[in-house]
Formats: C-alpha cells, sequence, structure tokens
C-alpha cells in the first residue's frame, strides 16, 4: 500500500458508537506512511476522546469552526487545501444528510464543502436506518456528486440488530483509501537532490561563488515530491522558496553541501543539480583584507580543489541511482560525456549556460540527457517546471528498470 505513503489524509470522526474504530484506522494509515489530521464532530467526541486520536496520529485534533489557534482562525480552510483525501469514518446517516443538503454547520461539514481533494464515507448506522429510504436517497446523491461510500457492511451491530450498516474494519478502510490514489513513479523512493552555488569564503566579507539560482534543483524537488518520492533538498545560498512535501537543508560550502548529503544517505536516487564551487581560498582570513594604498600590486590567493560531491556519492558502497548535471559554455555533449565516465554515474543532463535564454537565473531550459550508452535524448527548450517534470519522468523509468 505504498500508494498512501506521504500522503495528507482528513479523517472526520462522526458521532457514532463505531468511532471506537477510527482510532484503529488512524494507526493502519499511518502504518503506510500516511499523515493524518483528525477532526471531530460533537458527537464523535462523545464516542472517543480527541486525546486519544491525539497521540495516535501525532497532531492535534481538530473540533472547531473558527479556531483561534489556527491561521487566521480558519482551520476549515486550511485543511481544505492540505488534504489529499478527507474519510470521514463513521459517516452517520445524520452527517449523510447533512451533507447531502450542503449544510455547513459544524468544522466537518464545512471543510468537505470547501475540499478539491477527494472526499469518502464509511457509513455507520442502525441497519433499518441505513434500509430507510431517506438514507438511500441521500447516498444515491452523494455518490452522484463523486464522493465515495466505503460500505457499510453487514453483520451484528452494537444494538442487538443483524443487517447492513456496520462500519468497515479499519484494514479495510486503509485499503480503500490507497485505492483512491494511483501509483506514482517514485512512490516509496527516497530522492536527494542538490541545488543552487556553493559559496567559498576568502575572509567574513568576500567569497567565491557563481551565477547559478537554484532554480532547476528546486523545480526537480517538486517534481520528485509530485511523483511520490520523499525529497531531501540540499541547497546552497538561494532566494526561493521550499517546494511542499520538500525537507530542505541550507549550506553554504561545498565541503557543507557534502556533509549535509552524507547525513541524508542513504538514498535510491541522486540528482545533483548544484554548481558546485571547484575550488576554495585555501586560508580564510579571520578578518576583512584590506588594500595596500601605497602598493599597486593585484591581490593574489592560493586556491585548493573542493572535494567532488558527486563523485563521492555515487562511488559508495550503498550508491544510489546517480545523476549529474554538466553546465558548460562549450564542447557541451563532449564535456558531459566525460563527467560521465569520470564520476560513475547513470544519466548526465547537459545543459549549455552560454545560451542566456537558458543558462543561469533563466526562467527556461533545454537539455540533452546522455546514459551510459552514450545514447542522447534531448528535451526543447520549455519552462524549468516542465522540463523538471519530463526529466523526473525519464529518470523514474531508468530507475524503475535498474
Amino acid at each position: 500500500m505504498q500508494r498512501l505513503y506521504r500522503k495528507r489524509i482528513v479523517l472526520g470522526v462522526g458521532g457514532g458508537i463505531a468511532a471506537y474504530k477510527s482510532a484503529e484506522l488512524v494507526r493502519r494509515l499511518r502504518d503506510q506512511g500516511a499523515e493524518v489530521r483528525v477532526v471531530m464532530t460533537r458527537g464523535g467526541r462523545e464516542f472517543i476522546t480527541p486525546l486519544t486520536l491525539q497521540a495516535l496520529s501525532g497532531h492535534p485534533v481538530h473540533l472547531d469552526l473558527l479556531d483561534p489557534a489556527a491561521e487566521a482562525a480558519m482551520g476549515h480552510i486550511e485543511l481544505a487545501r492540505w488534504a489529499d483525501l478527507v474519510l470521514v469514518a463513521p459517516a452517520t446517516a445524520d452527517l449523510m444528510a447533512r451533507l447531502t443538503q450542503g449544510i455547513a454547520d459544524d468544522l466537518l461539514t464545512t471543510l468537505v464543502l470547501a475540499t478539491d481533494a477527494p472526499v469518502a464515507l464509511a457509513p455507520a448506522m442502525n441497519q433499518a436506518m441505513w434500509r430507510d429510504p431517506s438514507t438511500q436517497a441521500n447516498a444515491e446523491v452523494l455518490g452522484k456528486r463523486g464522493i465515495r461510500l466505503f460500505g457499510p457492511a453487514a453483520g451484528s451491530q452494537a444494538c442487538g440488530d443483524v443487517g447492513p450498516g456496520r462500519m468497515l474494519e479499519a484494514e479495510q478502510l486503509a485499503q480503500l483509501a490507497a485505492d483512491c490514489f494511483q501509483r506514482r513513479a517514485l512512490d516509496g523512493r527516497h530522492v536527494l537532490i542538490t541545488a543552487g552555488p556553493t559559496r567559498e569564503n576568502i575572509d567574513p566579507v568576500r567569497y567565491i561563488t557563481n551565477h547559478s539560482s537554484g532554480k532547476m534543483g528546486f523545480s526537480l524537488a517538486e517534481a520528485a515530491a509530485e511523483a511520490g518520492a520523499k525529497v531531501t533538498l540540499v541547497t546552497g545560498p538561494v532566494h526561493l522558496p521550499t517546494p511542499d512535501r520538500v525537507n530542505r537543508v541550507d549550506v553554504i560550502s561545498a565541503r557543507d553541501m557534502l556533509a549535509a548529503c552524507e547525513a541524508a544517505m542513504p538514498c535510491d536516487l541522486l540528482i545533483a543539480a548544484a554548481a558546485v564551487a571547484d575550488y576554495r581560498p585555501e586560508v580564510v582570513a579571520p578578518h576583512k583584507m584590506k588594500k595596500d594604498p601605497a602598493s599597486g600590486e593585484g591581490l593574489l590567493l592560493q586556491l585548493v580543489r573542493n572535494p567532488d560531491i558527486l563523485a563521492t556519492l555515487a562511488r559508495r558502497d550503498d550508491r544510489p541511482f546517480s545523476v549529474g548535471f554538466a553546465a558548460e559554455t562549450e564542447h557541451l555533449l563532449e564535456y558531459a560525456s566525460r563527467k560521465l565516465r569520470d564520476k560513475n554515474l547513470d544519466l548526465i543532463v547537459a545543459n549549455d549556460v552560454a545560451n542566456p535564454a537558458i543558462g543561469f537565473n533563466s526562467e527556461e531550459n533545454a537539455i540533452t540527457i546522455i546514459d551510459r550508452d552514450l545514447r542522447q535524448t534531448s528535451l526543447a527548450q520549455t519552462s524549468k517546471s516542465k522540463i523538471a517534470r519530463q526529466l523526473v519522468a525519464f529518470i523514474a523509468e531508468r530507475l524503475n528498470q535498474a
């Protein structure tokens, strides 16, 4: 059930005796890698305590429509945007009736109206209530609106009756929740991505760096997360927002970046999009260096080689599928092919940074992917976000074949 990995599920708990099963459902969902936030109706709190579900979900339980602790006190909007799936279990006859009528008089019903995520209900009620024509009509209307119904099952009920109306078991509901999602290309994979420039200090004021904006690496991180991966993004100094569901690690120098990457290992896939400084000053001055007014001489800096991050990680015993970038101003494919071989890579992405339309700080890119057999695949110029999605799909296909 890797389809639940890193999915965001809002679990609505209605006011029925089957609410006791909600605790096990939270555990089942989290066991499959989902993040769960719980919303309880007033009736639900009569059957199971919020503290129980808070302990199991790892998050405070949401109870009120206008929550002073929520951003802008509008918790229903925040949760509606956050959710990948809204699952109401148990869904009572009353709750189904209110949803059918579009009534939004508490947090849960308001959330269902406000979300664009799929909504599923797990009906739970007395068999006579389930069979009642009003409930059946409500179920039909909700189904036509695209709301999924998980169950109910038939069997003995808390009131002593036997018949349809039992809420499905937690394991069944977790499986049905997983079935709401298609398997994505990088589900269950850990992807490590480097991005941006590095800075190598000369003194406390000055440093050596390059023109990398980090846009390509950040677009790749976003695309990998969309493809279902757990993403660790190790980035040099940039002014870019962190993509959703991405674990960002900020670094400064090449040695910082290598240490952060090694700390993030093991991973399944490494995409090294950072523009790492090849050299650093041998000695970093402890104070700002002053020019000598009496001398017309220039300043001589002694530089030493930085560690090769990509080659180091690609030669580990637990090496991931390794993808490098070659940003070149001349002899693009020749230099990229040499880098592919020298660094023991599975793929290399060649990028002509001499072209200002697709170079550093640009909004677009055009690339050529080269594999170990020196076969070339070109991706035409388009936005970096589109190139990233195309590239991630290409890499995922090769990774899944490896």
